[in-house]
């Protein structure tokens, strides 16, 4: 599988990210989900900016009344929801344990943007399924 981002929508994401910190920031993604033969493609076309209701630097709670309008833009923008993605203010882009634990869907892809070194930020795509994180290809895109 390839996932395709948007460097404007990465950009987004990592500038949200550094102004919640110390507290890990989180959202949604969405996008187009295709086939081109060989494997699955998805383009990530909607970034979504959704708030830790945890305030916490070690853990994310997505805001529900937040992530029930995402999914509603979602589906009147004909997009599908393709996972979330989440800041490490600390630690490096990789799924914790509690990412692992609390993975419940084998089709989501989670996005995990490490500020350890805020000169180098490092964002990785992970699946998780059976209590396992591979990562996944990320591919950024103008």
């Amino acid at each position: 599988m390839k996932i395709y981002l948007k460097k404007s929508d990465y950009e987004k994401i990592l500038e949200y990210a550094v102004s919640e910190l110390p507290n890990e920031a989180c959202g949604l993604i969405a996008g187009i989900i295709r086939n081109d033969g060989e494997e699955e493609i998805r383009n990530i076309e909607k970034v979504y900016l959704l708030t830790n209701t945890d305030h916490s630097n070690e853990h994310f709670s997505l805001d529900p009344k937040e992530q029930l309008q995402s999914i509603k833009d979602m589906r009147e923008n004909g997009l599908t929801p393709l996972g979330n993605w989440h800041s490490h203010p600390e630690s490096p882009s990789r799924s914790s344990q509690e990412d692992i634990r609390l993975a419940f869907d084998k089709n989501a892809n989670y996005l995990i943007l490490s500020l350890m070194d805020r000169s180098n930020p490092v964002l990785n795509s992970f699946h998780v399924e059976n209590g396992e994180s591979t990562k996944e290809e990320l591919i950024f895109i103008d």
